[in-house]
């Protein structure tokens, strides 16, 4: 899945954009028709520990997905977005698949 990245305020490390990609990648067993994906990353100004703030926003033929989770680290938030991602994909999948 092609997927491109935006860090907000801030460079994001390699190894984090790779670590994302490959579990974009994942979803592809689930949905394969997701055309590509829009990742923002974000540190919010609060006091709080979960102050990071993964965004994913997947284009589907016909209609987008969208998922927000907030986290202690990207990593977490990230593997909370892909998860709420997923339940998504194959929600839509069994929609289109009863419609068809």
């Amino acid at each position: 899945m092609k997927a491109t990245f935006q860090a907000v305020n801030f460079t994001a490390d390699g190894k984090l954009i790779s670590f994302i990609q490959y579990r974009l990648n994942k979803l592809e067993t689930y949905y394969d028709r997701v055309l590509k994906s829009e990742v923002y990353l974000k540190v919010d100004n609060t006091p709080a520990k979960d102050n990071k703030l993964v965004e994913v926003k997947a284009h589907l033929p016909g209609q987008e997905l969208m998922v927000k989770k907030q986290a202690k680290s990207f990593e977490h938030a990230t593997d909370k977005a892909v998860e709420a991602l997923r339940r998504q994909l194959r929600k839509h999948k069994e929609k289109h698949l009863t419609s068809v």
